[in-house]
């Protein structure tokens, strides 16, 4: 029962902790990140599953529609207007989402996995309701970082972010590649330490360029896009061929138009019987 309960308060506790000094530095790094990749997804519904902290994940989409899905009820507005610029949100759960099949172009999961009692069937939906073509774009935590090894440290029962998943790279991009999904980009994000006091975290920005360089695989969170694969499908060619008519004038026969393979036996039996006067 009290597992249960806490499960059901999960969403609004990662949202206050997206609010904390830690949260809101790595999530404004993140939300910087996004406004590469999000502009070159194009498309006419995106679907935000999860909302996380106070700032815009979503600012950067070019899509006619932005919907966030809530896990839970939405705590207060974010700053600078509505998350989803003014569409209406719904409320639902990662693993049997609100939509009809195919009917999304864009999903941003921003630590979704990481805080879904089932990721696999969370991406299982989502791969459910993208279009042909549609884009994924997962946001999450590395184990193999300084934030996996606090999280190892950090005393029973976890709290927030240390009792998520932290699910390897490699599996993600496993079940992705079980989907059918197909890795246009990824990044390793955000080497800096867990800690909390803001000032010190932003003398620590160097770490981020460094990190790419000395040690991309010790990055804090990683970025994947993935693009729904669909199975093409072969035209079948008509065999075209030229079969002469009779001129009903007299004389000789004019070529006709190319007709249809099917037809040409037809056609010589036809012929044959004007010929010999039958």
């Amino acid at each position: 029962m009290r597992d249960r309960l806490a499960q059901e308060s999960l969403p609004g506790r990662v949202y206050d902790w997206f609010d904390t000094p830690l949260g809101r530095s790595l999530q404004a790094f993140e939300v910087n990140c996004l406004r590469e990749v999000l502009p070159r997804l194009f498309g006419t519904v995106a679907v935000q599953v999860g909302r996380v902290g106070k700032l815009d994940v979503m600012e950067a989409c070019v899509t006619q529609t932005r919907i966030v899905l809530d896990l839970c009820a939405a705590p207060a507005a974010p700053e600078g207007g509505n998350v989803n610029g003014g569409h209406g949100d719904c409320v639902g759960t990662a693993g049997a989402l609100p939509f009809e099949s195919g009917s999304v172009d864009v999903a941003l999961l921003p630590h979704t996995l990481d805080f879904c009692r089932e990721p696999h069937q969370a991406l299982r939906e989502v791969n459910r309701v993208l279009a042909p073509e549609g884009h994924a774009v997962i946001l999450g935590f590395n184990p193999l970082s300084l934030w996996g090894l606090r999280r190892l440290f950090t005393p029973r029962p976890l709290p927030v972010p240390w009792c998520a998943n932290f699910l390897r790279l490699a599996r993600v991009k496993d079940w992705l590649t079980l989907f059918d999904f197909e890795l246009t980009h990824g990044g390793m994000l955000y080497y800096r330490p867990p800690l909390q006091r803001a000032t010190i975290m932003d003398r620590l920005h160097f770490l981020d360029k460094m990190g790419d360089r000395w040690w991309p695989m010790m990055a804090a969170t990683y970025l994947l896009v993935a693009k729904k694969r669909v199975a093409g499908m072969m035209p079948l060619r008509v065999a075209w061929k030229t079969q002469p008519l009779i001129n009903p004038a007299g004389g000789q026969a004019a070529p006709a138009p190319r007709i249809a393979s099917a037809r040409v036996s037809r056609n010589r039996v036809a012929l044959r019987r004007v010929r010999h006067g039958g």
